[in-house]
């Protein structure tokens, strides 16, 4: 291969919309990042060097699925026809929350994923979304986020999985399988520490030390790659005390691929290796910052060919770069297009059935959006809704008089995330149809109650006093009142929620507040039903409310799972994967934090949360007992951790017994406590479970003071219970040994069983 040969497989093109027969042109992107040269070159103009990636043929646009798979098969015959050695690109889309297309299931948001606490749900999901990628023709998608939440104010909140890097790295990892089970390439992202973001700012610097960024920011990546086999990690656009991730040799090189054995493929986010150049100042043009990406050790440059293009050949050609560093990356792309089938010749796709057109059936509009999705969106969404405080008002009798009101209470994009199409595309075209079914919850309540009166109440932003005193004059009238309150998400300022969209404070977007206030005031019992991407400060609510509903962005089948939950029909089984503050104004509540962060008596400001990490409630009760815990284990050893938990109410109902561990004196800062595992487990009235727990040694390591990854001998307590803050077992026991230096091999998970009683 001649160098610009090579440096073409390390390149990609984001073609714009075009009528058959026109040339294809790359499309302009808004981030202030124009195309290098004088013009840009067309696609069979860039893939005379060959191409690495085509960049979201069915995301950017509006497409039909059997148009979009047309269209798709029509760019890879121009790449294939124009480069000396008829190599196909690798196509990639976004699947986030479903494959990123019009008609396509949009499932839950990640945070549903997390309150779900049910990785094999999950990985269901993702095997669904990876076959409706293969079927259009896709190879990678870009996902999951790993990003830990570390304060809620960020946008990307909405993106992220929940607040304990356990969890996340347990769902994330089953996301993971889940998608490369189906023969798509996942990729992690964002590593790392995008989510702690100086004063939770989009693309602000991390403000994390290097035992954070270890043993918070980093753990997830670390289990997804260990536990998923993902072949495709994408760097953060942040920087790290001053060091940009994209750019970052010591991160994509010695801890990504020599430290954790990473071998795939790591994919710039869109733009990152210009940003070099353009944000973060640390490269002086285009050649400069192509070469140092690659000498960090980014592949593929996303979405355009803007620094790998013609800037790295010249570098290259100049010597400012070594052919190496080019051979290096070009091997591990051609590598994975090997693995993809895609040098064996080209591709005998099975062309996805109908007509692009009149949205009949004919048409295929059910080919991405099957009735399996559609139910195993549901049954994801129903698991994921957690039921924050109730006095009994729920569920809801079926001939209640219920006035459902507010700002979603017949809002459709309120039930989904930026990463949606309908949000993150079809929102720009007001005219065009959603493209799959998105009832709202007061199409799902309207078939539940026969006297139901739906009040909107304006949008999240823009309630107006006529919107408040017509909710105000509905809630009178009515034996119960359903609030519907939250966001809508949208890109760079569009929402109250999404990518771009950071909040100063965690109070109610817009008026929603004192919408909440009058509602709350008429003395009818109200359920506030939270739809939103973040955790709200709910305090002055949670004070009066009857009850309070949170689910985070739940899908197109959340009203359905909503309604069966406030009904009683479905039970509530989600638990919180944030913490949700009391109040909006002050320091981030999360409960992975040390004694110092914690409340005490020498500051003002009260960080306790509202409801912690992990808490839900069910429609019965759990009586937690028998707590046994081995007495004594070697610093490479296990200990067995076990308890009796007892459905001590009428029905039957979902407990998530969590485990949780505590150091109470070590050699650097720790964190209060821990989540270490977790069983979700069905026990029926009067009857119990004994769940056991294995924890090895490895899962009480953590990064020392000279930044390596240590075990200590010592006590180690033991919490049992229903959240992190609710923890009726304590015990404990005793590591004995030498402090242990671990390497990549240790003990990431901790296995549980759960045995009927």
């Amino acid at each position: 291969m001649t160098v610009e040969e090579k440096a073409g497989q390390l390149g990609s093109f984001w073609a714009q919309p075009a009528e058959p027969g026109e040339p294809v042109a790359p499309r302009e992107d808004d981030a202030d990042e124009p195309m290098p040269g004088d013009r840009a070159m067309t696609l069979h103009e860039q893939a005379r060097w060959g191409l690495g990636h085509l960049t979201r043929v069915f995301g950017t646009a509006p497409i039909a699925p059997a148009e979009g798979a047309a269209r798709l098969r029509e760019l890879q015959r121009v790449v294939r026809s124009a480069n000396r050695f008829g190599l196909p690109a690798i196509a990639h889309e976004e699947c986030l929350t479903g494959f990123m297309t019009w008609r396509a299931t949009v499932f839950p948001s990640p945070p549903a994923w997390g309150a779900s606490f049910d990785p094999g749900l999950v990985g269901e999901m993702a095997a669904a979304i990876a076959a409706s990628l293969r079927r259009a023709g896709v190879h990678q998608g870009l996902a999951p986020v790993l990003d830990v939440v570390r304060d809620a104010r960020w946008g990307r909140t909405e993106e992220c999985i929940g607040e304990d890097p356990y969890l996340v790295g347990t769902i994330g990892a089953a996301y993971v399988r889940g998608l490369e089970s189906g023969g798509i390439v996942a990729t992690l992202k964002h590593f790392v520490g995008y989510s702690a973001s100086r004063d939770a700012r989009n693309m602000a610097p991390t403000a994390a030390g290097p035992r954070e960024v270890a043993d918070v920011l980093m753990e997830p990546f670390v289990m997804a790659l260990r536990e998923g086999g993902p072949r495709s990690v994408m760097p953060s656009y942040t920087d790290i005390d001053g060091e940009p991730a994209s750019g970052s040799e010591r991160l994509l090189t010695r801890v990504l691929r020599e430290e954790l054995g990473f071998t795939g493929v790591v994919v710039s986010d869109y733009f990152a290796v210009s940003f070099l150049q353009s944000r973060h100042g640390v490269a002086g043009s285009r050649q400069e910052a192509a070469a140092r990406a690659l000498a960090a050790g980014i592949d593929v440059e996303l979405p355009s060919s803007r620094c790998y293009g013609e800037p790295l050949v010249e570098a290259v050609r100049r010597g400012d770069v070594p052919e190496e560093l080019l051979d290096r990356a070009v091997s591990r792309v051609l590598t994975l297009k090997a693995e993809l089938g895609l040098l064996d010749g080209p591709e005998d796709d099975e062309p996805v059935e109908g007509a692009a057109g009149d949205g009949s059936a004919a048409d295929g509009a059910s080919v991405f959006d099957p009735p399996a999705h559609r139910e195993l969106a549901r049954r994801l969404a129903e698991e994921s809704v957690v039921l924050l405080a109730d006095d009994g008002t729920l569920p809801l009798r079926p001939d209640a008089r219920v006035a459902l009101v507010g700002p979603l209470a017949d809002e459709r994009y309120g039930m989904m995330g930026c990463y949606s199409f309908p949000n993150h595309v079809g929102r720009s075209d007001p005219d065009l149809p959603l493209g799959v079914e998105f009832p709202t919850l007061a199409d799902a309540l309207r078939g539940e109650f026969a006297d139901l009166r739906v009040v909107p109440g304006g949008d999240v932003l823009g309630a107006d006093d006529g919107d408040i005193a017509a909710a105000v004059a509905a809630a009178r009238e009515a034996e119960v009142c359903v609030l519907a309150l939250g966001d809508r998400s949208g890109l760079f300022g569009r929402g109250t929620s999404g990518e771009g969209c950071d909040a100063e404070t965690l109070a109610l977007p817009g008026r929603q507040a004192e919408l909440a206030e009058a509602v709350l005031a008429t003395g009818t019992p109200t359920v506030v039903v939270m739809l939103s991407g973040r955790p709200y400060a709910l305090g002055a609510v949670a004070e009066r409310a009857a009850a309070i509903v949170q689910a985070f962005f739940p899908g197109q089948e959340g009203g359905a799972a909503l309604a069966a939950v406030l009904t009683g029909r479905a039970e509530p089984r989600g638990r919180l994967p944030v913490s949700m503050p009391r109040r909006p104004y002050g320091t981030p509540v999360v409960y992975l934090r040390s004694r110092l962060d914690s409340p005490h008596p020498w500051s003002t400001v009260d960080s306790r949360p509202l409801f912690p990490f992990g808490h839900g409630l069910s429609w019965t009760t759990f009586a937690y007992e028998e707590l046994t815990v081995d007495p004594v284990a070697a610093t490479d050893g296990s200990v067995r951790v076990t308890a009796v938990v007892r459905n001590v109410g009428e029905r039957a109902g979902t407990e998530v017994v969590q485990l949780y561990l505590a150091d109470p004196v070590s050699s650097v800062v720790r964190p209060v406590r821990w989540l270490a595992g977790w069983a979700k487990t069905r026990i029926e009235p009067g009857r119990a479970v004994r769940v056991e727990f294995t924890v090895h040694a490895d899962r009480t390591s953590f990064t020392g003071g000279d930044l390596t990854r240590i075990v200590e001998p010592g006590v180690v307590e033991v919490l049992v219970g229903r959240s992190s803050e609710d923890l009726p077992l304590r015990g404990s026991f005793t590591l004995e040994g030498p402090r242990r230096v671990l390497d990549a091999d240790r003990v990431l998970t901790v296995p549980v069983e759960v045995t009927p009683l």
